[in-house]
Parts: structure tokens; sequence; C-alpha cells
């Protein structure tokens, strides 16, 4: 039997839950995890949240750091509303029990690359676990929110899912994976609200979650949603190169505070060379410039040093990266970190608008899965956790507003697996999975060409012909599911990139260095 609620939430990070907790002042809501409600990308979050906060700082200025560091492919009337949004966001977070950093009545304001003042409220450097923290606690003492970790999504239910198939075009809830009873049930509701964050995980070396494999944006590309700006995936410049530790990121704020981007084998600072801001120009930039000296003297990383500041200083600003690497025997206030560039951040994704309303009836998106014009070419440091909660409530509102416009549920159809079996070369899977993060970070990488993205195109070509027979001979697993979004994000991502004629931002290629004069999205449809 199917699971009826009037809303389903698809991911429980800062966008979902922040969308939940709004519904569930008028509607039954469910928020479904694939793992546990932390594991997403919000409880990660290092740096913090962008806002105008300071004495001098102005909207305005907000508005150009963050259409500057997206190349000007940014949406101006959607950054002006994010910006102007911002300072309610955070309210509402202190009325959560988020513990920001204070200085006597104000907020400990810090700066990150491509700001132009500091703006940046934090706790410490753990902004993101305190922000999920207060928000699962707020979602799990509501009445009207049921949360559902251990759900793995599959597809939306869309109306040739219905037991009169229609191509009417209305979501109505989605076919998820319960791993613990290890079969797929159906969830129906009259409005879904996608929050799956981002694709990072089709990339050998990224700093996302294990999770991050684009499942949201290739649910609403199956289910006939426009995607855009695929090609725009962000590389943080600084991920700690360690061979016993992956994936941890080291903040953008250590480069605000003074660190200093150096060459290991002459202690040369080398930023200078590629951007009058130096360490604090935008992410693309210092990624880019990062790459090219390891390329150019075959290093395995590059330094960052910020031990020239004061021993407390670092401590009390960087005790969860203080302390994870003095584990690894790195004492920050005495010696340089070693970092290498690592996929981050997926700028395209999901179109939406202002409401976070997608293409599809009675579907919405919100955070990392969209593209909402936000962040153009380039996210500006600190501009998504901020995106979550002003789109999270957004759609919230939207539905809320529009309830009865949106189309009913229909009877549908349970999911049928009749017609398969349990499969017998689970390889397959691993096999593929490593495949693709591998040629996506050579042939799709921070810097490009035409060749590699050609090449890149030749292998996803086969491996998605591989990968769909398998999904229709074999039960879905977790593991299967991923694969299959991982396809169809790399795809997306590859014709993205191919079309794109220009280096502007993220996307970088030497077969064509200009920048085009007139900025335009990459938007592909079904």
């Amino acid at each position: 039997m199917a699971q009826a609620f009037d809303v389903l939430v698809v991911g429980s990070g800062a966008a979902g839950l922040t969308a939940a907790l709004n519904l569930a002042e008028q509607r039954k809501v469910a928020v479904i995890a694939k793992g546990a409600l932390g594991e997403g990308a919000t409880g990660w979050a290092q740096g913090g949240i962008a806002a105008v906060l300071e004495a001098g700082d102005s909207f305005e200025s907000h508005v150009e750091d963050t259409v500057i560091a997206g190349a000007g492919l940014n949406d101006r009337a959607v950054v002006e509303h994010v910006v102007s949004a911002a300072p309610s966001a955070i309210a509402r977070l202190v009325e959560l029990g988020v513990p920001f950093a204070t200085e006597g009545d104000t907020f400990h304001l810090t700066r990150e690359g491509g700001h132009s003042h500091r703006r940046i409220v934090h706790v410490a450097d753990a902004t993101g676990a305190a922000v999920q923290r207060a928000l699962e606690k707020a979602a799990a003492a509501n009445p009207n929110i049921t949360l559902l970790p251990d759900m793995v999504a599959v597809d939306l239910i869309t109306g040739r899912h219905g037991e009169r198939f229609s191509t009417e075009g209305a979501i109505h809830g989605l076919y998820a994976y319960n791993r613990k009873r290890r079969r797929v049930e159906t969830l129906t509701a009259r409005a879904t609200v996608l929050a799956t964050g981002g694709a990072g995980r089709t990339y050998l070396f990224s700093t996302a979650p294990r999770g991050a494999t684009g499942d949201g944006i290739a649910m609403a590309w199956r289910a006939g949603c426009r995607v855009s700006n695929m090609e725009m995936m962000q590389f943080h410049p600084t991920c700690l190169y360690h061979l016993e530790v992956k994936n941890f990121l080291i903040t953008e704020a250590v480069r605000g505070e003074g660190g200093h981007l150096k060459l290991p084998t002459t202690g040369e600072r080398f930023m200078p060379r590629f951007d009058e801001r130096a360490e604090l120009a935008p992410r693309d930039v210092v990624a880019r410039a990062i790459d090219f000296e390891i390329k150019r003297l075959g290093l395995d990383y590059v330094h960052l040093d910020i031990s020239h500041r004061e021993p407390d200083f670092v401590r009390s600003h960087f005790p969860t990266i203080y302390e994870k690497l003095l584990g690894l025997g790195i004492d920050i206030t005495r010696e340089p970190i070693p970092v290498v560039p690592a996929q981050h951040y997926t700028c395209g994704g999901i179109v939406v608008d202002l409401d976070g309303r997608t293409d599809a009836p009675g579907l919405y998106a919100a955070g990392e899965c969209t593209e909402s014009g936000l962040h153009g070419a380039n996210r500006l440091a600190s501009n998504s956790l901020l995106e979550c909660l002003v789109f999270g409530e957004a759609a919230a509102k939207h539905i809320l507003g529009h309830w009865n416009d949106i189309p009913a549920v229909p009877p549908v159809r349970e999911w049928d697996e009749s017609r398969v079996t349990n499969s017998d070369e689970e390889v397959v899977i691993a096999q593929t999975w490593g495949e693709i993060r591998r040629f996506m970070w050579n042939y799709v990488g921070i810097v490009r060409t035409t060749k590699r993205l050609e090449r890149a195109k030749r292998r996803i070509d086969m491996l998605r012909q591989e990968v769909s027979e398998y999904y229709r001979h074999f039960r879905v697993t977790p593991d299967l599911i991923e694969l299959r979004n991982l396809v169809e994000v790399s795809d997306l991502i590859i014709r993205s990139a191919l079309s794109r004629r220009e280096s502007r931002g993220l996307h970088y290629t030497l077969d064509h260095l200009r920048q085009l004069p007139e900025a335009k999205d990459t938007v592909l449809a079904p």
C-alpha cells in the first residue's frame, strides 16, 4: 500500500528541513533521507552564511560580489532577492537556537574569497553542523513532520505511473527503496520538493558527502524538467592532501583570515602572480592557479600557511581543522597544510523560478540540486546555505498559497519487480562507478579541451547503454540507483560543457579561451 502525505520533501539538509518546517504549519509532511538525516552536505559546511550585517556593507555590494564571482551569468533579480532575504534568514536560525559567534552584541563576521566586506556569520568552523542540528531538532519536535531516514529515491511518480496511463506531466510523489525492508515503496503526495544536493561524486576527488550522486537532478530530468549550466562544476581550491584521510575540506575562511598559498619547493606565494586579489580571489581563479602550479612543477600539492597568525587566534577560529590536523601530525599554528583542489559544488541543476517551481506541476526544488540563477558561472563563498534557506522557505510558501491549484493525486501503481531477478554480477556497479569518476576528473575537470570532452562523451554513451540494460534486468539496490543517476548527470555535464564555446567562470577550455560578449545559460530540455 502506498503511504500518502500532503507534501513529500526529498532531502534532509538545510533546504529540505527549512521547507518542511514552513510547510508543517498547515500540512502533513514527510522528509526522506537516503541515509541518516544528517549525512548530507549541510553538516559538512565549515565556512558560514553570507549576509549584509556590517556597518558600511550594503545589499548592492553583496549583489555585485555575487555577479562578479558568477562571471555575469547570474540572474540579477534572483541575486537581489536572495541577498535582501539573508538577514531575516539568519534571524530565523537564531530563533531556532543556532549559536552564531558574536562580539559583544553583534555577530562576529569573517571574510572569504570574492567578498568585498566581512559578512560571513559562522559557528567557529563548523557552521553547517550547528545549522543541521538546530533544524533537525525543530523538525523532530513538529507533530506534522514525519522523518523517514534510509529511504533511497528511485524515481518520481508521473502520469505514466497511474492506473490510467497519462502523458500529463504532474508529479504525485515518488518510489523509494527502503534500506531496512529491502524493497521499493510508494510514497504519494500532492506536492514534492527536491532538496537532494549536488552531483559531486561524479568526480574522483570531491569534498561532497558519499550520497552526492545527483539523484534529484537525474529524477527531474527523467520526469521532463529542464536543467541548466551543468558544466559549471565548482572545484574548491583547498582540500587536505593526505593519503589516509579523504575529502577533508579546508575552509575558505583560512584564506579570508590571512592564510597564504605557497609552493612547497620554495615557500613562494604564487597567487599574486595570477590575480590582484591574491588568496582572496574567487574559487575558480584560485583552483586554476593551484592546478597550473601543480602541473607545471609536477607537485602532488601546494601549501596553505596560516602559521604566521597568533596560535590562539588560529585555534579559536578554526578549532575543528586544528584538532583534525593535529591528530594527523600537522600543527597548523606552526606549519603549512598540504592542499589540492577537489570538486566542491554543483552550480547548475534543475531550472527553478523564484518560488522554487520546476517545469512539472506539483514539483519544486531548492538548494544545490537547482539552477536558480543565484550562482551563475561560479558560486560565491557562503552563498550556498543562504540559497537553501531562502528557496526552501519560498517553495513552502508557494505550495501553501497555491494548494488548490496543485493537481490531486490519482490512483497510482505500486512498484513492480515481478520481471527482474537479483543481480549476479554486482562487481559491474563498482567498476562502472570508478570508471566514471576517473574519466570525469581527467577529461571534464578544472581545465578542459574539446577532444577530452568528446572522449568523455563516447565513454558515457557506452556506459549509459550498459547501465540501462543492467537496470532493466535486476532488482534495484541503493548502489544501482546511484550509479544510474551518476550516468545521467555525467552525461548532462559533458553535453553542457561541449555546447559552451567560451571560457566563463568554472568552465575553462583551452580551445575557447575568450569570453563571449553576452552571458547565456546552457539549457538542456529532455
